[in-house]
């Protein structure tokens, strides 16, 4: 465990920064209580034994799909602990943390792996803030929801931690946050070989096609001779490409836009890891949330440099983004999700829930369109090149380190520069 704390002169609140490790935590749940029980013997059944607890518990689960009434703490728990997923009750979703058990369930059923790499664990609350998303904005989806228990295995593993900030404002009240990590889903076939991913967050629809292509590309790919698989994943992956580039040309001209923004690549020929700031820029609706935290960082000279990561033109991507406005709607079931854990504090009215899903879909749109035209045609790339994306450990590490600028190289995660003094014992590390 490591913090750094330290107490602003500008503002007098105590800020503390921490990289936990979390990997072997779990949620406190009593051994010998029923549920917990149900959770032990149900867990080893995979995705019926879900099914089994959601029925018998079906009338108390009813509330929650109903109306704005919370299944209780303790059913929610189980349930998290069950799914191995936070929030549960709202997607029904199971996922295997074991990617052998993924393989082995996948082999047996005939359906792809969907696998998601992310910061911190998706069975707690601070995982890193485009996980969240996920599962406020598609896991609870219905149709996300029905499809990805229908048609595909799940399964989750942490990359690293996800570092935490708390601010403490000294009079009892404290503000917990998470700073940079991305969340990436990779679309495997039985055997855990990387068909396709989907980079970040996207829009419910743009979401349901990206599962739907993938899942038709792993069907295609497993029915061929082992010795024309590679030429067909290069071919998909070419086609796709010159997909994204005629949707590129399609919207610019029906923007009338003559010539496009500047895309955010990653820095070339420096021997610095990125900024957690220019890492946190790759992903709009995660940069919103960020943003603040991140700039109680900077130093007064950080703060007048230019970010690798700036576009020249940032309300031509917003423009982008409007085309698709219609594909980020969210629906019922994360709209009560998200009430449910809206925060009731005082300088929180009660009537702002539309204007925050407005803003939420208004980023999440302009996230989109970044990750497909920015981040998702790199990706293809790499595959029609056969560049590390054979194995998902070789195409993660190459996606975190030159996608998501979060290389496992950089312990620190671009927040703390070597070339900077802060006239704090050993540079502030606890």
């Amino acid at each position: 465990m490591k913090f750094i704390t330290f107490k602003s002169p500008f503002t007098a609140m105590l800020v503390s920064f921490t990289i936990v490790q979390t990997a072997n935590a779990q949620i406190p749940v009593s051994e010998t209580s029923k549920l917990s029980q149900e959770v032990s013997v149900l867990r080893k059944q995979g995705a019926s034994g879900l099914q089994v607890f959601l029925k018998s518990h079906a009338n108390e689960l009813n509330t929650y799909s109903s109306g704005p009434v919370l299944p209780s703490a303790a059913l929610r728990v189980a349930l998290d602990e069950l799914c191995q997923q936070r929030d549960c009750y709202a997607s029904h979703l199971y996922w295997y943390t074991n990617i052998e058990q993924a393989k082995a369930a996948a082999r047996s059923s005939g359906k792809p792996i969907l696998s998601l790499r992310l910061l911190g664990r998706l069975d707690q609350d601070l995982s890193c803030a485009n996980s969240r998303f996920f599962r406020v904005a598609l896991y609870p989806n219905a149709e996300i929801s029905k499809l990805l228990q229908d048609r595909f295995i799940l399964h989750w593993e942490s990359v690293r931690p996800a570092p935490k900030v708390t601010i403490d404002f000294g009079d009892g009240r404290k503000l917990e946050r998470t700073i940079t990590g991305n969340s990436i889903h990779y679309i495997l076939d039985a055997s855990g070989r990387p068909i396709d991913a989907i980079p970040g967050l996207y829009s419910p629809k743009a979401f349901l096609r990206q599962l739907q292509q993938g899942e038709i590309a792993v069907k295609s790919y497993t029915k061929l001779a082992p010795g024309d698989r590679e030429a067909f994943l290069q071919k998909y992956h070419s086609d796709r490409l010159n997909s994204i580039q005629a949707q590129w040309v399609a919207d610019l001209s029906r923007l009338g836009i003559q010539s496009p923004p500047k895309l955010v690549k990653p820095p070339s020929n420096s021997t610095q890891p990125p900024t957690a700031e220019t890492a946190s820029s790759l992903a709009v609706s995660k940069m919103m949330v960020e943003s603040p935290m991140l700039s109680a960082f900077r130093s007064d000279a950080q703060q007048n440099q230019k970010t690798l990561a700036e576009i020249t033109d940032q309300e031509a991507w917003k423009k982008i983004a409007q085309l698709y406005a219609n594909d980020v709607k969210l629906d019922q079931n994360s709209i009560s999700l998200i009430r449910a854990k809206k925060s009731q504090s005082a300088n929180s009215p009660k009537d702002n829930l539309p204007i925050i899903v407005k803003n939420f879909e208004a980023t999440m749109a302009l996230d989109t369109v970044r990750n497909e035209y920015m981040l998702h045609s790199q990706i293809h790339q790499w595959f029609m090149q056969g560049n590390q994306t054979r194995t998902i450990e070789a195409l993660n590490q190459q996606v975190y380190a030159q996608l998501f600028l979060t290389p496992n190289s950089d312990p620190w995660l671009g927040l703390f520069p070597t070339d900077s003094y802060n006239a704090i014992d050993n540079d502030g590390i606890r």
